[in-house]
């Protein structure tokens, strides 16, 4: 059996012989040379993901105007973030749109600017118009503050995320006669199409998806620069049904993710508009699979035609809540470009880039060969049930 610990690994790293292949390429090695054959061969398998993620935001602090002020409102290029924490601390939310968006004019739906825009547009180095009001107070007197401002003003920029690389999820049909606006995009009637997200085989939770090595600590790609996984996300739910091979075939865990905007990426982080629906971010997020043991190799080496998804009717079963699933379809048949639903054979199409989450494991990969990435030993690993984290539940199995 093989037994690797997180400093052999990252000694590895340091010398330049660690063995890094990407959540693609081990597939086929697996294939050619057996589970105990590329598990004696490889230190580390890269995952990548890169899709729309409305769950993410920016904490920001703006700096104290002279003379000083409590922002009790705040916009950004005329989107609002939430400013009831101090000072001039705001959270800016990626699906927050604002007052004056098309949606709520002439062109309605639209959505062509949100907050996900806003994120992209500070990361890009554009200046973007602070707008803030304040009722004054004797610490903070001055009640309203305009100004151009970039990233590189702000003292402290840190992209949050409080629910990312969703494992699994579902494939959007619509059984209505009439077309659909939603969060998967635009669903056609009398299942005019299916869309679909999440990177399948590449996709970071897939490969691990008894979260043997996720948790609070562990060290990731997140918008194109270094990010940490900082607790299991909003919605965790590791609990959902499994098949043989461990992976949920329902939405299961997620991960809130933390890390310094300032050294991202505007490739890695976009702004993006769904149309009748609203604004969001697409998050690029990649992460390391140490090959402590067999096991883990084992569920590395998943495949797309290993991965069932729910196929779920948006126009009543999802807006109503009733969680019925239509079918499960493998990932390789949605990547095929259509599926069969019944008698019908239903165009698909996917939200997430395949080739972007591609791109994010290559990159990872580099990084870990340079030497530049080493990788961290979770303080514990995401909970596998819906209790909560155990405390005691850590890479060693030592008490914390």
């Amino acid at each position: 059996m093989i037994k690797r610990t997180y400093a052999e690994i990252n000694e590895k790293i340091r010398a330049g012989k660690a063995v890094v292949v990407t959540a693609e390429e081990v597939i086929s090695m697996v294939e050619e040379r057996g589970i105990e054959e590329t598990a004696s061969h490889v230190d580390v398998v890269t995952t990548g993901t890169f899709g729309p993620m409305c769950s993410s935001g920016a904490f920001l602090n703006l700096g104290h105007p002279k003379p000083r002020m409590r922002m009790s409102k705040i916009y950004l290029n005329g989107v609002e973030a939430y400013a009831g924490i101090a000072a001039v601390d705001a959270y800016l939310g990626a699906t927050q749109i604002p007052e004056t968006d098309p949606a709520n004019k002439s062109y309605p739906g639209h959505f062509s600017y949100g907050g996900g825009h806003v994120i992209e547009d500070l990361v890009a180095g554009k200046e973007v118009l602070l707008d803030a009001s304040s009722y004054g107070t004797d610490c903070y007197p001055r009640k309203s503050y305009e100004k151009a401002v970039t990233l590189d003003d702000m003292p402290y920029a840190v992209l949050y995320n409080t629910r990312n690389a969703y494992q699994n999820y579902n494939v959007g049909v619509n059984l209505s006669e009439r077309t659909l606006y939603t969060y998967m995009g635009i669903l056609k009637p009398n299942l005019g199409n299916a869309n679909y997200s999440t990177s399948g085989q590449l996709s970071p939770l897939l490969n691990d998806p008894c979260y043997r090595t996720l948790g609070l600590g562990t060290k990731i790609f997140l918008g194109g620069g270094v990010g940490y996984i900082s607790w299991f996300g909003t919605q965790h739910s590791p609990e959902a049904p499994r098949g043989e091979n461990g992976v949920p075939t329902s939405p299961a865990g997620t991960l809130a993710v933390i890390g310094d905007l300032k050294q991202m990426s505007r490739k890695w982080l976009r702004g993006v508009s769904l149309l009748g629906y609203g604004a969001s971010l697409m998050v690029g997020l990649g992460i390391p699979i140490p090959i402590l043991d067999e096991e883990i190799l084992k569920y590395t080496a998943v495949a797309d035609e290993d991965i069932l998804v729910p196929v779920v009717d948006y126009s009543q079963s999802y807006p109503q809540g009733l969680g019925e699933v239509l079918e499960r379809v493998s990932f390789a048949q949605l990547r095929s470009g259509r599926i069969t639903l019944g008698d019908k054979t239903v165009p698909t199409a996917s939200l997430s880039s395949y080739a972007g989450a591609r791109q994010i494991a290559g990159t990872l990969k580099e990084w870990i060969q340079k030497g530049e990435f080493f990788l961290t030993e979770p303080v514990f690993t995401l909970p596998l049930t819906n209790e909560g984290v155990d405390y005691k539940r850590s890479v060693g199995g030592e008490l914390l």
